[in-house]
């Protein structure tokens, strides 16, 4: 009982103390709450929210962002579709995979970037003559500028010549990403 009556001034002067800082909520001119949004400001495209979430392996977000895009660029176009393939193809579902790329390439004016990924998902489908054909005709879009395209091309050539002796899980297929990054899907180990 006696210790407690020596640590009741300690604890007194301890609050009183506490109470003289200065810290603690700063009340600016919205009060103690978070701002809010600022509804003049410029939204970021859905297609590059939709390329970001893909880079951060979020496929699910990343098809909902491009979802939303469609609905405000009034469509599908075929960035936004191959967004879509690119997504899919990240959880696994080749088949939604390869027809939305496949829309993306034929209804659209294709770019190198999207035959190689449709490229891609034909190799994991194991549709090896097929893949070879669309990386060839990615490879000519481009005018050879993309190693990405140029080493996917040679993994499909190699695939399709040795194919008893080349191990389907030793092959590494580049995705490209419309911008500035790109991405490597793999198979499965």
């Amino acid at each position: 009982m006696f210790s407690g009556v020596r640590a009741l001034p300690a604890f007194i002067l301890a609050l009183c103390l506490a109470a003289c800082t200065t810290s603690g909520i700063k009340v600016g001119d919205t009060g103690p709450f978070a701002p809010g949004v600022d509804r003049r400001g410029e939204a970021v495209d859905g297609v590059e929210v939709g390329h970001r979430l893909i880079a951060a392996g979020e496929f699910e977000l990343a098809i909902k962002s491009f979802n939303r895009a469609a609905l405000n660029r009034g469509g599908f176009d075929g960035e936004i579709l191959s967004g879509l393939g690119t997504a899919n193809l990240g959880l696994g579902r080749l088949g939604q995979a390869e027809t939305l790329m496949r829309r993306a390439t034929t209804e659209f004016d294709p770019l190198p970037e999207d035959l190689n990924n449709l490229g891609v998902v034909l190799m994991e489908r194991d549709k090896t003559a097929e893949a070879i054909a669309t990386f060839r005709r990615a490879f000519a879009l481009d005018d050879g500028e993309s190693t990405l395209i140029r080493d996917n091309l040679r993994l499909a050539l190699a695939k399709s010549e040795n194919s008893d002796t080349v191990n389907s899980n030793e092959n590494r297929y580049k995705l490209v990403r419309r911008g500035s990054s790109d991405f490597l899907i793999s198979t499965a180990e």
